[in-house]
C-alpha cells in the first residue's frame, strides 16, 4: 500500500464536493439565524410598541382618575370648609350672645349693688346724726351727773365729820373696829364650817370610796390562772431519759446549753424535770424537749435546730399575747418593744398568779373606779396594765419590778403618770398622781381575791405558825387558832384576867403587831373572844 500525502491547494473531487458542501450549509446556518433573528427582532419591536402604547393609555386613564379625584377632594375639601365656617360663625354667634348675657347680668347686680351701697350711705348718714346726737345728750348728762356727785360728795364729807364728832373717833378707826370684829366673827363661822366639811368629807369619802371598789370588783370578774415554777415533761417510757442524756450526757448538755435550763432526771418514771429562773426559757426548754420526743430524733444537731425553731414560734406567740392584752384592755399606741414585754408575762408567775393576767385585772378595776370618779379611764387602764412591765425581765435586770418597769416606760416614752403610778404601786413612792392611787389599789383587790394566789407548803405553815405565835403573846390568852387560811385568827382569852372592856384594846394591839411584823395579801380578821362560864349542880 502506497502513503499519499495530501496538500491543503491540491483536493481531490470528492473533497472538494465536500468543502463545497460544508460551505454551503455554513451560509446556509447564518442566513437562517439571520432570518430568524431578524424575525424575532420585529416581533419584540410590535411587543414593546404595543406594551408601550398600554403604558401610554394607563398613564393617561390614572392621569384623568387623579385629576377627577383632585377635583372631588378640593370640592369637598371647599364643602368642609364652608361647614367649618358656618359651625364656627354659630359658636362664635352663641358664646357671644352668652357673653351679652353674663355682661348684662353683671352690669344688673352692679347696679343693684350700687343702689344698696347708696342706701346703705344714706343708713349711715342717719346713724351718725343719732350718734352725734345721742353724744350730745350723754355730755349733757354727764355734766349732770358730777354736778350731783360733788354735791352728794360734799354731803357725804359733812356727815362723816358730824358722825366723828358724835363718837369722838375717826374714820380709820371706825373702819379698823369695823374690820377686826367682821373678821374674827368669819374665822369663828370659818373655822365651823371646815370642821363640818372635814367630817361630812371623811364619811362621804369613805362610804364612796367603798362604793366606787365593791362596783370595780363586781364589774370586773376574771378567771384566775395559775402556774408552777416548774415545768414537768412526761415521758413514753423509762427508756427515753436514756436517749435525753445520750452518749456520755451529750444530748443533754447540749439541750442546757442551748437553753439555758437545768434539767432534772431522776428515778422519778417517765417524767423529766425542767428547772430555771427565767419562765420564757424554761417554757422554750419544755416545748423543744416534747417536739424531740415526739419526733424521736435526738441527737445535738437536731437539737439545736429544734430549740432555734421553738424560739422563733415562742416569740411569735409572746408578740400576740402582747396584743391580745393590748386590744382586750382597749389600749393603743404602745411600743412594739413594750407589747413584747406584755407578752413575756404570759409565762411569769407571782405567788402562782400569771402576772399577764393580774395585770389586765388591774387595768379593768383601774378603768371602772376612774369612770366612777371622772378621770382618764384609758389612762389608768393603761398604768394598769403596764404597771408589772419590769417583771418581764426582772431575772435579767438588777433592782426592783418597780423601779425596772419604770425605767423601761420612761425609755419608750410613756406618761408622766403612767411611770408613777408603776413606781408608787406598792408604796415603796408616794403616788402624785390620782391613777397612781387607782393602780395600787387596784392590784391591792387583784392580789386579794380568793385563789388569786396562792403559797408554798412550807411558807403557808409557817405564816399559820406566825400568826398563832404573834396573837400567843400577849398576856391573857389561852388559845388562838388561825382559820380560814390565815385570813382570820380567833383568840380566847382567859375571862378572869381580861374583861369586857380589855377585849377592844386586846384586838387593836394583835392587829398591829401583826401589821408591824408580818407580810401577808389582803387583810387579816382578829376576832377576840371572851367567854365566863357559871356552873352549878342541882342536888
Amino acid at each position: 500500500m502506497q502513503n499519499f500525502n495530501y496538500s491543503p491547494l491540491f483536493l481531490s473531487s470528492n473533497d472538494t464536493v465536500f468543502v463545497v458542501v460544508i460551505a454551503v450549509l455554513v451560509v446556509l446556518a447564518i442566513a437562517a439565524w439571520l432570518l430568524s433573528w431578524k424575525l424575532s427582532a420585529k416581533s419584540l419591536t410590535k411587543k414593546y410598541e404595543k406594551e408601550a402604547g398600554d403604558i401610554e393609555t394607563q398613564r393617561n386613564r390614572m392621569l384623568d382618575d387623579v385629576r377627577e379625584e383632585s377635583r372631588a377632594i378640593k370640592k369637598e375639601a371647599i364643602l368642609e370648609a364652608k361647614e367649618q365656617e358656618i359651625k364656627l360663625r354659630n359658636e362664635f354667634e352663641r358664646e357671644s350672645k352668652e357673653k351679652r348675657i353674663e355682661l348684662q347680668r353683671l352690669e344688673n347686680r352692679l347696679n343693684q349693688k350700687e343702689e344698696t351701697l347708696e342706701r346703705k350711705e344714706e343708713n349711715l348718714a342717719k346713724r351718725n346724726e343719732e350718734t352725734t346726737r345721742q353724744q350730745n345728750n350723754l355730755k349733757a348728762k354727764e355734766i349732770e351727773l358730777d354736778n350731783k356727785i360733788d354735791e352728794i360728795n360734799k354731803q357725804h364729807d359733812k356727815m362723816i365729820e358730824e358722825f366723828e364728832k358724835i363718837a369722838q373717833m375717826s374714820k380709820e378707826e371706825a373702819k379698823k373696829e369695823l374690820v377686826d370684829a367682821i373678821t374674827e366673827e368669819a374665822k369663828r363661822e370659818a373655822a365651823g364650817m371646815v370642821k363640818n366639811i372635814e367630817a361630812e368629807a371623811k364619811e362621804n369619802g369613805e362610804r364612796k370610796a367603798k362604793e366606787i371598789v365593791s362596783l370595780a370588783i363586781q364589774k370586773c370578774s376574771t378567771e384566775q390562772a395559775t402556774e408552777i415554777t416548774v415545768s414537768v415533761v412526761p415521758l413514753p417510757n423509762d427508756d427515753m431519759k436514756a436517749r435525753i442524756i445520750g452518749r456520755e450526757g451529750r444530748n443533754i448538755r447540749t439541750l442546757e446549753n442551748a437553753t439555758g435550763i437545768e434539767l432534772i432526771i431522776d428515778d422519778t418514771p417517765e417524767v423529766v424535770i425542767v428547772s430555771g429562773f427565767d419562765p420564757v426559757r424554761r417554757e422554750v426548754a419544755r416545748i423543744a424537749l416534747e417536739k424531740l420526743i415526739q419526733d424521736g430524733r435526738i441527737h445535738p444537731a437536731r437539737i439545736e435546730e429544734t430549740v432555734e425553731k421553738v424560739k422563733k414560734e415562742l416569740d411569735a406567740q409572746i408578740k400576740e399575747a402582747g396584743e391580745a392584752a393590748m386590744f382586750e384592755c382597749g389600749i393603743f399606741g404602745l411600743h412594739p418593744e413594750v407589747v413584747k414585754l406584755l407578752g413575756r408575762l404570759k409565762f411569769r408567775t407571782s405567788y402562782g398568779q400569771n402576772v399577764l393576767k393580774h395585770s389586765i385585772e388591774v387595768a379593768h378595776l383601774a378603768g371602772v373606779m376612774a369612770n366612777e370618779l371622772g378621770i382618764d379611764a384609758n389612762l389608768a387602764k393603761r398604768a394598769g396594765l403596764l404597771h408589772d412591765l419590769g417583771k418581764a425581765v426582772d431575772f435579767e435586770i438588777e433592782g426592783t419590778h418597780m423601779q425596772i418597769g419604770a425605767d423601761l416606760a420612761k425609755k419608750y416614752k410613756e406618761n408622766f403618770n403612767v411611770v408613777n403610778a408603776i413606781l408608787a404601786h406598792h408604796g415603796d413612792v408616794e403616788p402624785k398622781t390620782l391613777e397612781a392611787v387607782l393602780v395600787q389599789a387596784a392590784d391591792a383587790i387583784s392580789g386579794a381575791r380568793p385563789g388569786a394566789r396562792r403559797e408554798t407548803t412550807t411558807n403557808y405553815i409557817k405564816r399559820l405558825q406566825k400568826l398563832e405565835e404573834i396573837s400567843s403573846s400577849f398576856k391573857g390568852v389561852e388559845k388562838c387558832y388561825a382559820i380560814q387560811a390565815g385570813r382570820e385568827v380567833r383568840v380566847m382569852v382567859k375571862p378572869e384576867q381580861i374583861n369586857d372592856a380589855q377585849t377592844l384594846f386586846l384586838a387593836k394591839d394583835i392587829a398591829k403587831k401583826i401589821e408591824e411584823e408580818m407580810e401577808y395579801p389582803g387583810q387579816i380578821k382578829v376576832n377576840v373572844i371572851r367567854e365566863w362560864r357559871a356552873t352549878e349542880f342541882a342536888k
